[in-house]
């Protein structure tokens, strides 16, 4: 389970693939990395990121609804939870046109950008690059000092 501490006020963004290790089974190494990591910061998801938990929960582990809204509220006790506008999907297509890539990728990076977060932490996305100048991608399995 993880819990809500003192972060040292960096924003982050945190992507679905990184949630999902809290909860996985396959990979100890990445399970405790993602926690570690993630207590470092003041992390965000959106309700995009809860929405793809959720549907990872169902169809890979066959959680039951119980166990699923309780996972989802640790997550939100934790992590601030930002919502999807229709700024947010004009900002989305505009990030797909200039950095190509997928919409949903692309939802992610505008959400963490109109949040004005610094890092993205995804291990599925261009790790090092740097969105509008502004948002960095971290894959935090690649960087060990990160």
């Amino acid at each position: 389970m993880i819990e809500k501490k003192l972060m040292n006020g960096v924003r982050a963004f945190v992507d679905t693939n990184v949630i999902a290790y809290l909860y996985s089974k396959d990979d100890e190494l990445k399970r405790n990395r993602a926690y570690f990591v993630m207590k470092q910061y003041n992390c965000l998801i959106s309700i995009q990121v809860l929405n793809e938990f959720s549907n990872l929960c169902i169809k890979k582990w066959k959680f039951h609804k119980e166990k699923i809204l309780n996972l989802t509220r640790q997550i939100c006790i934790y992590c601030d939870v930002a919502y999807i506008y229709e700024g947010s999907i004009e900002k989305a297509l505009g990030v797909h046109e200039k950095y190509g890539y997928a919409y949903y990728d692309s939802l992610i990076i505008a959400t963490a950008l109109e949040n004005d977060c610094l890092y993205l932490l995804s291990e599925d996305m261009a790790d090092g690059q740097v969105i509008d100048g502004r948002l960095t991608i971290k894959n935090i399995f690649v960087h060990e000092n990160f």
